[in-house]
């Protein structure tokens, strides 16, 4: 008997897992598919308060934000790091003494202050204009994160798991249903096609998408759907100009658009916002989509660019609360926590974003209201690979690459990021490359692929190129199957 099953490995799940386990509690995690396969690896990647939240006042939304964004770069300082962000102010659009209050007020709604704070720009003067159209001569500059998203998720689940959680990927809970003072499920493993019972004394509900569907046919349980679908769609193009500040573009239609480094020689831009209808499986960027996000960085930029320059795009279907805002912009990014205790207890999570899933599972666990649970714990602890020296980051590449001075700079700062601390854990006693193995494309080599197996629930080419690294940029047909044929030797279930 678990004390909690969790349904959907996303961010909300995973994180809820790991604050459950850490606080004493049995927690099994089923995800049908891949950890953070679906809307947690489709985000802007980013751990922000929210500044056009403020438009919309959400000002309790954006001062939880902020404050999370302060305290997970000091728990995670290798997958989360300082961004440095150009708002051009465009003459026709938001005016300039709008935005120097809107900034005002995101310097300010956090106590902490561990990044630089806004300020004005001319950008005529300034390197970070250079990229920009000449009649764009003011703006201002403000400072969020960056984040690996996957990675967010993965660690979340990896540490839930050192602290008893049971973390099964590719399982599906096909039914479950109230009885005897518990919730009995059926859950279908996709890889041994095996059929099993458990049973769980309360069950939460952080399906994404597919929560309102859970609820209604995996649960049995009446509810009005509360969810809103929303799909938000990213291109990918070659380096689009020098530097490592990220540009925000106001656009015509009073959305915002990001332009980002990426992946060293790469630029991410995004994202969309539209009503999303059908069914929240694997999505697509549309070609209304793709040319609406050139256009966005034409309107700013002075390089133009077209549909032939997008080398990558994903999508992914935001799971927002229904606000019953007539814009799918203007629809809340905040999260509702909704308890069904007619029985065993439900609980559906409903919104939310990727900066403030921590706290969402400490709103959650104080939800359920358990007797005797320990304490709050996920503020101070570090993600597995985060407990970097001093959180200098900095510092830490520089030790590690001097203890294994074999690595290309590239690959050790790949190292380094992804796996923090416990890159030591894969490389071993390595003293040559070639101790390292078969070597794939981009710098990927058979002791890292074993490691992500081992420890980290990868099964097949795209858990690796796509969530645990983004090496699939870097990654040709052949180096797939490569990947593919070596991972068909090595099935053995992690965790």
């Amino acid at each position: 008997m678990y004390d909690l099953l969790v349904i959907g490995g996303g961010i909300n799940g995973a994180g809820i897992a790991r604050d459950a386990a850490g606080r004493g509690l049995s927690v099994l995690l089923c995800e049908r598919g891949d950890l953070a396969e679906h809307t947690s690896s489709a985000s802007t990647k980013l751990i922000h308060g929210g500044l056009r939240y403020l438009e919309h006042y959400e000002f309790r939304l954006v001062r939880e934000a902020l404050a999370e964004r302060e305290r997970l770069m000091r728990l995670a300082p290798h997958i989360i790091w300082p961004l440095r962000f150009v708002l051009p102010h465009d003459s026709g659009l938001r005016p300039a003494w709008l935005l120097r209050i809107g900034l005002f007020l995101y310097d300010h709604l956090s106590r902490l202050r561990a990044l630089p704070g806004s300020q004005s720009l001319k950008l005529t003067a300034d390197g970070v204009g250079a990229p920009l159209q000449p009649r764009l001569s003011r703006g201002f500059a403000y400072s969020d994160c960056w984040v690996e998203d996957s990675r967010l998720v993965v660690l979340n689940a990896l540490d839930a798991s050192e602290r008893g959680a049971t973390i099964r990927t590719r399982t599906n809970v096909e039914s479950a249903r109230r009885e005897d003072g518990a919730w009995t499920a059926t859950l279908h493993d996709a890889e041994t096609r095996r059929r099993e019972t458990v049973r769980a004394r309360i069950v939460v509900n952080a399906a994404g998408p597919w929560v309102g569907q859970t609820l209604l046919r995996t649960l049995s349980v009446e509810a009005r759907p509360k969810v809103r679908l929303v799909k938000g769609s990213h291109i990918v193009t070659r380096k689009l100009y020098e530097g490592d500040q990220a540009y925000i573009l106001q656009q015509p239609d009073r959305r915002i658009v990001f332009a980002i480094p990426y992946e060293r020689d790469f630029t991410l831009i995004g994202t969309t916002d539209v009503p999303y209808e059908a069914g929240p499986g694997r999505v697509t960027i549309s070609p209304e989509e793709t040319r609406y996000l050139c256009d966005c960085v034409n309107r700013s930029f002075s390089r133009e660019i077209g549909p032939d320059d997008v080398v990558w795009s994903y999508s992914g279907v935001r799971p927002l609360f229904d606000d019953a805002a007539e814009n799918a912009s203007a629809v809340t990014r905040d999260y509702v926590l909704e308890l069904d205790s007619d029985g065993p207890p439900v609980l559906s999570v409903f919104g939310g974003k990727i900066t403030t899933y921590r706290r969402l599972a400490e709103h959650a666990l104080a939800k359920l209201n358990l007797p005797g649970l320990k304490p709050a714990w996920t503020g101070s602890a570090p993600l597995p690979g985060g407990d970097v020296p001093g959180g200098d980051f900095d510092a830490f590449l520089e030790n590690f690459r001097a203890a294994y001075p074999f690595l290309p700079d590239v690959l050790s700062l790949r190292l380094a990021r992804a796996y923090g601390t416990r890159a030591e854990d894969i490389l071993g006693d390595a003293r040559t490359l070639s101790d390292l193995g078969e070597s794939f494309e981009g710098g990927l080599t058979a002791r890292e692929v074993d490691y992500l197996v081992r420890a980290e629930w990868a099964r097949a080419p795209d858990d690796i190129l796509w969530r645990r690294t983004k090496l699939g940029l870097r990654t040709g047909r052949q180096g797939v199957a490569r990947l593919a044929r070596h991972l068909a030797g090595r099935t053995t279930r992690a965790g």
